[in-house]
């Protein structure tokens, strides 16, 4: 009896992680397109391939398990997909969009270590072992991509400062030109 409930909460899970899946297919593409970085356009697009793997894995468990993928929500994801379309709608440009996009980014990908973790230690417990070597791939794939996401957010962050200190240098030259301008009217 104890197993069944906790069976129950391991496809409720799977069927959470499957709609975060699906989301994130359709939200990566957004992403992608909004990156002025090529890495990192690349790098969004290599994770969409590896997204759809992703829904097809769990797919493959939901046929072992003899259930639906369907029939479940995930408000986590909806709120942090949610996210990532507001910083594309914020006024940023260049390296600093790109720093904001990999935020976004590294925050899924952190929801999904945890999700998958959990549905790990559920399916250890529940004797599931082929879903555990499932499921612990795709985990090492998340992983991998949030490692990726931060040697990427090193650079980005690096290129991201030096355009705002080209930026405030900038205002700070016009105004100085300006106003040595305005000081030598008034000397003639």
């Amino acid at each position: 009896m104890a197993d069944q409930g906790l069976k129950e909460l391991y496809i409720d899970e799977l069927k959470d992680i499957y709609n975060a899946e699906t989301q994130l297919v359709k939200a990566l593409p957004k992403l992608a397109k909004a990156s002025s970085s090529d890495e990192l356009r690349e790098g969004f697009e290599e994770h969409l391939e590896q997204t759809k793997g992703h829904v097809e894995c769990l797919e493959q468990i939901f046929e072992m398990l003899g259930e639906s993928p369907k029939g479940k929500k995930c408000a986590g994801m909806e709120g942090l997909v949610e996210e990532g379309a507001e910083v594309m709608k914020e006024d940023l440009e260049g390296a600093v969009l790109d720093a904001a996009l990999i935020g976004a980014a590294q925050r899924v990908e952190h929801y999904e270590i945890a999700a998958y973790g959990t549905v790990i230690a559920f399916a250890n417990t529940l004797g599931e072992n082929e879903q555990v070597s499932l499921l612990e791939s795709t985990l090492a794939e998340e992983k991998e991509t949030d490692e990726k996401l931060t040697e990427l957010a090193t650079q980005i962050n690096q290129q991201a400062l030096g355009e705002d200190s080209e930026e405030r240098i900038q205002p700070d030259r016009e105004q100085a030109s300006g106003k040595k301008r305005t000081a030598t009217k008034r000397i003639a």
